[in-house]
């Protein structure tokens, strides 16, 4: 079996590269970039409660606790996480659908616990 090998010049390797790294570069910038939303909670009350975000956009939510072990359960979105006093858990998703979606404490807290609630608004 007789192989052939072809070489390409060096202008026009510099030019594919070139071109390899442009498109590189275009796919990295067109990537949306997740929004990051600090959410600290303590007896029965979560900061901020009232979110908003849009479709389509990455979120990373930062979850902390003041006070005890909590949780934060956003069952809409398959999204849930650990409240740790004084440590984060990071949680990510990006929303595929619009509309207002409650998250709730899902670790008993207290005798406020199921009073305890937020929403998460997903606009276009």
């Amino acid at each position: 079996m007789k192989m052939t090998v072809r070489l390409v010049p060096a202008g026009a390797l510099a030019v594919l590269l070139a071109l390899g790294v442009i498109a590189t570069d275009v796919a990295v910038q067109a990537a949306p970039q997740a929004k990051v939303i600090k959410i600290r909670a303590k007896r029965f009350d979560y900061t901020p409660g009232n979110i908003t975000v849009k479709k389509g956009q990455p979120v990373v939510l930062e979850l902390t606790s003041k006070d005890v072990l909590m949780g934060l359960n956003l069952p809409d979105f398959n999204v849930r996480g650990d409240m740790i006093p004084e440590k984060v858990t990071r949680v990510r998703f990006t929303p595929d659908k619009t509309g207002t979606f409650t998250f709730v404490c899902d670790i008993f807290c207290g005798s406020r616990h199921e009073e305890m609630h937020g929403t998460i608004t997903v606009i276009d």
